[in-house]
Order: structure tokens, then C-alpha cells, then sequence
């Protein structure tokens, strides 16, 4: 499954007793309990969220806010992306399928694409930082310079999720030739939590229960796709717009 789900295994094991079970069951039914917790996530069997993926309509509708965005800002496909810097399936998504949207879309005035933040705290420690961090790099006109390096520098050390902590953050704002100064202080400062904690709340109301998780032109699209999953409904939305 190319999503990342916030499930805390803590919560389950409070409310049951392994013990009682031998091992080769415990490991069956903790798939199992771990596999409802994945469905209840996203709604019960008949909640919006498309684990297969494909397109399904949201609970409500997901708004670009002021977020950084990519292309032009009158095309006409919106596609926003709620995304967490250490969720390897984001990586993958950044790695293997921007780049293929942004050449046939975005750089042609098809798309626009709106970056919004949705970290998993409790499985990914670093991702709100992360996030604050791109919104400190925003003020000097590098966001998308910092959304990029945050994902290179995670890819060098392998597949999974990454290490990495506000020391690193700073180190690649260094690399990018920021001006330090004023990036630590922002960061440090925690200037942006509040609209990182928008994002996260507008992207759970509609509907976003993992990442990565986008709407296009307000249809729901869950996980890290393939390319011709995504081409084939912004297509459809591209034919609509004529």
C-alpha cells in the first residue's frame, strides 16, 4: 500500500492482551487488527478514501489556502497534494511522478499544483518540523528549493523512512544558500505551527486520512500512484474544462 497511515500500535495493545495467544496467532491477528485499523482510518468499507486508488468525491471540500503552488494560477486543474516530508511513499511520489506531472502539465499551464502539509507526528517525528521549515525557506523565495532538498537528502540514505532532525534542516538551508540567520530564528521560533496545524486540519475535514493524499479538482485521490493513474483523471478533467 503506497500510503502512509498514522496507526498507533499503543492505543491497540492498551485494549488487548497478547499474551493470551501464541505467537504464530498473535502475528496473524495483529495483521489483521492492524488491517481494520488501516479501514477504519479512512472511513469504514464505505468511506471516501479510494484505497485502491482512483477518484472518489471528499466530505468537504479541500481548500489551496495561500500555499505554495507550482504553474499557473488560473489553469485549469487544480491539483493539491497533502504531504508529509518523511512519509517514504511522499518520497516516492516526489521522486518518481512530479517530475512526469510537472513536464506534461504543470509546465504547460495545465495544472496547478498546491503543496499543503499533513505530518504524522507520532510516526514521523520530524515531518512538522520539516514542514515549518519549507514555510521559513518560503520567506526567502525557496520553498520549493527546500521541499526538494528535504526529500534528496532522505533519498541518500535508502528507501524507508528517514532520520533526521532541526540540525539537518538548518545544514540544508545552509546548502541552499539561505540566509541562516534569519532561517533559524523562524524555525526555532516555531512562526509557522499554526499554519502547518490549518493544513493538517482542513486536509483531515476533507477527507485526507494518510499520505500522500491529493484532490484534483476536488476529486480524492489516494497514495503515491503511478503516473497514468493521475494522467487519466486530469485528462478527464482537462477534457470537462473545454
Amino acid at each position: 500500500m503506497s500510503v502512509c497511515y498514522d496507526i498507533d500500535m499503543e492505543e491497540i495493545n492498551k485494549v488487548f492482551d497478547w499474551s493470551k495467544f501464541i505467537m504464530p496467532g498473535a502475528i496473524v491477528l495483529a495483521g489483521v487488527m492492524i488491517s481494520a485499523a488501516v479501514i477504519y482510518s479512512n472511513g469504514g468499507l464505505g468511506g471516501s478514501a479510494n484505497i485502491g486508488g482512483g477518484a472518489a468525491v471528499a466530505p468537504q471540500a479541500a481548500s489551496a489556502d495561500d500555499d505554495a503552488y507550482l504553474g499557473d494560477k488560473d489553469a485549469p486543474v487544480v491539483m493539491i497534494e497533502f504531504s508529509d516530508y518523511q512519509c517514504p511513499f511522499c518520497r516516492s511520489f516526489w521522486r518518481d511522478t512530479l517530475p512526469l506531472i510537472k513536464s506534461e502539465y504543470i509546465n504547460k499551464g495545465k495544472i496547478k499544483f498546491v503543496y499543503r502539509d499533513f505530518p504524522l507526528d507520532s510516526i514521523h517525528p520530524g515531518a512538522k518540523q520539516a514542514a515549518e521549515a519549507s514555510e521559513c525557506a518560503r520567506e526567502q523565495d525557496k520553498f520549493w528549493e527546500m521541499h526538494d532538498k528535504i526529500f534528496s537528502e532522505q533519498d541518500k540514505q535508502g528507501g524507508g523512512t528517514a532520520q533526521f532532525g532541526a540540525s539537518d534542516l538548518k545544514k540544508w538551508a545552509n546548502d541552499l544558500g539561505l540566509n541562516t540567520s534569519k532561517f533559524n530564528s523562524c524555525l526555532d521560533s516555531g512562526k509557522y505551527a499554526e499554519e502547518v496545524a490549518k493544513d493538517l486540519s482542513n486536509g483531515q475535514a476533507a477527507g485526507i486520512t494518510g499520505t500522500p493524499g491529493f484532490f484534483i479538482n476536488g476529486k480524492l485521490v489516494v497514495g503515491a500512484q503511478p503516473f497514468s493513474a493521475f494522467k487519466s483523471i486530469i485528462d478527464k478533467e482537462l477534457g470537462s474544462s473545454k
